[in-house]
């Protein structure tokens, strides 16, 4: 056992000689005229007292321990390895035709409810990139950011569909803001983009996401089918790319993403901490007994 505070313990000589103090003192208190009476030994009645007033001293020597911080070497619990996910979300004007982004946020407020103890961030686009919410783990950050990202309020410059610009753009985010823990950008559009059309334009989304440790999972809302180029760049990273038509099966792509990437656990090594629980037994022990003392087994004290 090692203490933070270790010159707190110098205190430790004030309750000793409080207990020495109840246990050998003689002929204090006020003397009565049976006292110069004959009294046969009560050994058991002098041991209670004696315990009685031992009481405070017990409970100022578990404070004087908390106070210096007292610590053990422990292997703490397996700790919950943070997952850094990212919504990139298209917010161009066919999103906002059918329910489609109402659809996608209540999926999204569900997945992110699921998974509580994440950070999150969420990046809209359309002909341009908007960093929305930074990484968090503050969930209401992204539940109530989602109202004010509807397309129907988007300015005409955001009418366009540039997935391979957003997808660099929010690697570019992860790499400056993730702190440690997995990657993934979980990317959510109806349409196919316009500055994927050449394997330069490709190459160089598939690289950002490489460097920067990043898994891809698209979601596309609509009855078409998923553009090939992006599900190939989400496989390349290691995801996929899922369909969506309708809420149900929304929820059911999410449920899966969640699958696919459980909440994962790792051991932690040995550490100090903190060891107050003995003292405060302790301290508790001693103030019941002083309470029982003076409340119930009352005694006089000369």
């Amino acid at each position: 056992m090692t203490f933070t505070h270790p010159s707190m313990l110098l205190l430790l000589c004030i309750p000793v000689i409080l207990i020495v103090w109840a246990w050998q003192r003689r002929g204090f208190g006020l003397a009565m005229p049976f006292d110069h009476g004959e009294h046969r030994p009560r050994r058991i009645l002098g041991w209670t007292l004696s315990a009685f007033d031992t009481a405070p001293a017990l409970v100022l020597l578990a404070a004087v321990f908390i106070l210096s911080g007292p610590q053990v070497l422990r292997r703490p619990q397996d700790e919950r390895v943070l997952s850094n996910i990212q919504f990139c979300m298209d917010v161009s004007g066919s999103m906002g035709i059918g329910g489609r982004y109402d659809m996608a946020s209540e999926a999204i407020t569900t997945f992110v409810d699921a998974r509580e103890g994440d950070a999150f961030g969420m990046t809209l686009f359309g002909s341009y990139a908007i960093r929305w919410v930074p990484l968090t783990r503050d969930l209401d950050a992204i539940r109530n950011a989602l109202p004010f990202a509807n397309p129907r309020h988007q300015p005409p410059h955001m009418g366009g569909t540039s997935i391979g610009k957003a997808v660099r753009f929010c690697a570019s985010n992860m790499t400056r803001e993730a702190q440690g823990g997995e990657r993934m950008i979980i990317l959510v559009s109806d349409g196919v983009s316009m500055d994927l059309s050449d394997a330069t334009a490709v190459s160089s989304v598939t690289d950002a996401l490489e460097e920067a440790h990043i898994t891809l999972y698209h979601v596309h809302v609509g009855t078409g089918q998923v553009p090939g180029v992006v599900q190939d760049i989400a496989r390349e990273s290691g995801g996929e790319a899922f369909i969506a038509t309708d809420a149900r099966s929304l929820e059911q792509v999410f449920d899966h993403i969640d699958r696919l990437k459980p909440d994962r656990f790792a051991r932690g090594g040995t550490v100090p901490m903190d060891f107050f629980l003995p003292f405060a037994v302790l301290g508790l022990a001693g103030l019941a007994m002083h309470m029982v003392g003076l409340l119930w087994m009352r005694y006089t004290p000369w």
